[in-house]
């Protein structure tokens, strides 16, 4: 009777993570803290008008980010 007990809670913890847990998104830094990095969510300051803007909206140019095409040109 244990057994089946056992066994059922086996199957039941199994499906869980199987199906219903989440992969985790953090990762191991160097000094053994736990991080959640994002790349989404960069943000990075404009080299004009020190504006942050998200790194995926930000204009590159000669190594510099610029929020804007107004300031690349300022």
């Amino acid at each position: 009777m244990i057994l089946k007990l056992l066994l059922l809670i086996a199957v039941v913890a199994a499906v869980y993570f199987l199906f219903f847990k989440k992969p985790s998104l953090k990762k191991k830094g160097d000094s053994g803290r736990t991080e959640v990095k994002d790349e989404g969510d960069e943000m990075v300051p404009c080299a004009s008008c020190g504006t942050y803007v998200a790194l995926e909206d930000a204009i590159l140019s000669n190594g510099k980010y610029y929020c804007s095409s107004e300031c690349l040109k300022g």
